[in-house]
């Protein structure tokens, strides 16, 4: 559908587990692996490089549920989900799925951030929003079932599109109230019922820059699980239009070259990974 364009294998891809059905019974009969998760983080075992991943559940801690995520070779993977009031063993920290990132291996935190999403979903989803009665989950799936009235419920995944706007050697940037200072992205947003992916990325430019744009290519994708986006990665060119910004999305949005870039995203973002192909294109090297 998109000819040569570049793929871009996001960072919170789990794709070192296999979902295996019908789930296996837990508390499992032999090695298994825990990931523990406390509010929307995860603990670990402090090191040079953190341990995510637990063979035993932590001792001492309140349980609040358990849930399968996959298998990780032979051994069964579950998140667990720890009390916040619960006081953690010595030598464990509790930290956000972001500040792990370049201390614990890219495969590890796709996990661990899978760990937090499934709980999330688990935890609120215990009763039916139709008929309002308890769920059970479904063991041949990743699914919540509602006995009552026969309601299936999925995790919920939100779409969401992310396009890098050139012009030349020009790069379309803007700046939500939300970041740190200094800082500019590209522009992004989510994706509204009825319309495709291409309508997403032209609306979406539209409203919150005022520009039209042309020959969008397909980037890449990535699992954001703050708390269940998908990113979905564009680049297009600029068409046309004077810059008029929506502030009531963003707060600035600029035309930058290469040389005079302002503070980016970390490099664990698809828009990080979007503005370093850019100058990757011209066989630059992105400052850190």
């Amino acid at each position: 559908m998109y000819p040569d364009t570049y793929v871009h294998t996001g960072t919170f891809s789990a794709d070192t587990l296999t979902a295996r059905y019908p789930e296996p019974v837990f508390p499992p009969d032999g090695e298994a692996l825990f990931v523990p998760v406390r509010g929307s983080g995860i603990c670990v075992v402090r090191g040079a490089c953190p341990q995510a991943f637990l063979q035993t559940v932590p001792a001492g801690c309140r349980v609040e549920r358990t849930v399968y995520l996959g298998h990780r070779g032979s051994a069964p993977c579950y998140a667990v989900a720890i009390a916040a009031e619960s006081p953690l063993p010595e030598g464990m920290d509790a930290c956000g799925v972001r500040d792990l990132y370049g201390r614990i291996p890219e495969d590890d935190l796709a996990v661990a951030a899978l760990a937090v999403r499934i709980v999330d979903y688990d935890r609120t989803t215990q009763y039916c929003g139709q008929c309002g009665a308890k769920m059970r989950p479904l063991m041949t799936e990743r699914a919540k079932f509602c006995p009552a009235c026969n309601r299936t419920v999925y995790p919920r995944l939100s779409p969401a599109v992310i396009v890098l706007v050139s012009d030349g050697e020009r790069v379309l940037l803007a700046r939500s109230p939300r970041f740190p200072p200094g800082m500019y992205s590209v522009i992004a947003g989510f994706v509204e019922p009825g319309e495709n992916l291409e309508h997403a990325v032209r609306r979406e430019v539209r409203e919150e820059v005022g520009v039209s744009i042309q020959n969008i290519r397909y980037f890449g994708s990535e699992p954001w699980p703050f708390p269940d986006s998908l990113m979905i990665g564009f680049t297009a060119e600029y068409a046309g239009g004077d810059l008029v910004v929506d502030t009531s999305e963003i707060e600035a949005a600029e035309w930058f070259d290469r040389e005079t870039l302002p503070p980016l995203p970390s490099t664990m973002s698809i828009s990080r990974a979007l503005l370093d192909r850019w100058l990757d294109g011209e066989g630059r090297c992105l400052r850190q």
